[in-house]
């Protein structure tokens, strides 16, 4: 047996085996990935209802809304305010950071509120249906609804896939360029042909997408992997130590220290140690770079800590800044969205043909 022979032979049984211990919980990733895509479009289809206000009068100070948040959420590790470009007619929606000490609860909230009256409109956590289901999708997809333990598996799965991904592309080589110039076809011969061919076809074309999709699903998420992390999460978050300082006040002062910050994310802190903070990109920067802006601002004095660009920073940092958009597909409009609605879905249909094409090498081997 000559030495490609052997070698392709090794990663066709490796892909089998690795399609077939991960291929129902990438099914679940694909499946949950392609309809997060769209996360607020289908949250405020579903909620319109919830998520809509009628605006009366000015609106409440962010700073009335975070403490009210902190009365009646006593152990908060953190809240962040996900829509600080909310329309008037825009509920604002919070983030909720909790830890109940237990590491079978990956311990995410919500709470959706009325900026003119205070009301909570809708409330919940990620494990429950009673936050929306897109919520919940999002906790479902990031660890299976497993807690910690789920988290380090949707991690684990972000490995095996790329595995997968290069064990494929050792078996297929001869054909990735043919599929690529539509020299391949589907022979529609019986269910095995079919399978076989349209596995062929869909994993040469899912290869770069299916490469970047679970590497920065796996580098977001590697913190699971942290032996550090799992013990934290088995200490049940304190009591809220709130702002001093108005988060009002502090979110003018971190205005002026960056004015070309467009803000996505407001994080107000609830516990000793933490900073006031926002971030997102600066105008006139590529949508691929979500990530590497910020203002971070001291609680208790109201004074600028650190005011970060991403344009400062190192070559492998401004990578990393493309990963979210990358994973998520924010960065290119409704086109690029529908294109990652169907990537999403190929790991699922590769696992099922796969799966197809090992009950097609069992059922001949015993018959």
């Amino acid at each position: 047996m000559n030495k490609v022979h052997s070698t392709t032979k090794l990663a066709f049984s490796l892909h089998s085996w690795l399609g077939l211990i991960s291929g129902i919980f990438l099914l679940m990733l694909g499946l949950s990935g392609s309809a997060l895509v769209f996360l607020k479009e289908i949250d405020h289809i579903l909620n319109a209802n919830l998520l809509t206000v009628e605006p009366k009068g000015p609106a409440q100070s962010l700073d009335s809304i975070y403490r009210k948040i902190g009365h009646n959420h006593p152990h908060l590790a953190g809240i962040a305010w996900l829509n600080p470009d909310a329309a008037p007619k825009d509920a604002y929606e919070f983030r909720l950071y909790q830890n109940d000490g237990k590491l079978s609860t990956y311990d995410l909230g919500m709470i959706s509120l009325n900026p003119y009256t205070g009301e909570t409109l809708r409330e919940g956590n990620l494990k429950d249906i009673n936050s929306g289901f897109m919520h919940w999708l999002i906790q479902f997809h990031w660890s299976f609804q497993l807690g910690i333990p789920g988290l380090l598996l949707a991690t684990i799965f972000g490995i095996t896939m790329l595995l997968s991904t290069i064990t494929g592309f050792i078996i297929y080589r001869k054909y990735v360029w043919k599929v690529l110039i539509f020299q391949v076809s589907i022979k529609w011969t019986n269910w095995r042909t079919i399978s076989s061919d349209l596995h062929r076809i869909v994993g040469v074309w899912a290869l770069v997408f299916n490469v970047v999709i679970f590497f920065t699903g796996f580098w977001m998420n590697k913190f699971s992997m942290d032996s550090s992390y799992w013990k934290k999460q088995t200490i049940s978050a304190p009591a809220n130590t709130m702002a001093t300082r108005s988060v009002d006040e502090m979110l003018i002062i971190a205005r002026d220290s960056m004015p070309d910050l467009i803000i996505e994310n407001v994080y107000l802190p609830t516990q000793p140690g933490k900073d006031f903070r926002i971030s997102g990109p600066v105008r006139h920067q590529l949508a691929l770079f979500e990530k590497g802006n910020s203002v971070s601002i001291d609680p208790s004095t109201g004074t600028v800590k650190s005011v970060e660009r991403l344009a400062d920073k190192g070559l492998w940092e401004k990578i990393e800044a493309t990963f979210f958009a990358l994973h998520v597909g924010s960065f290119g409009g409704l086109p690029i969205k529908i294109l990652y609605v169907i990537v999403g879905l190929l790991p699922g249909l590769l696992s099922v043909t796969g799966a197809l094409l090992w009950w097609r090498k069992v059922r001949k081997r015993y018959t």
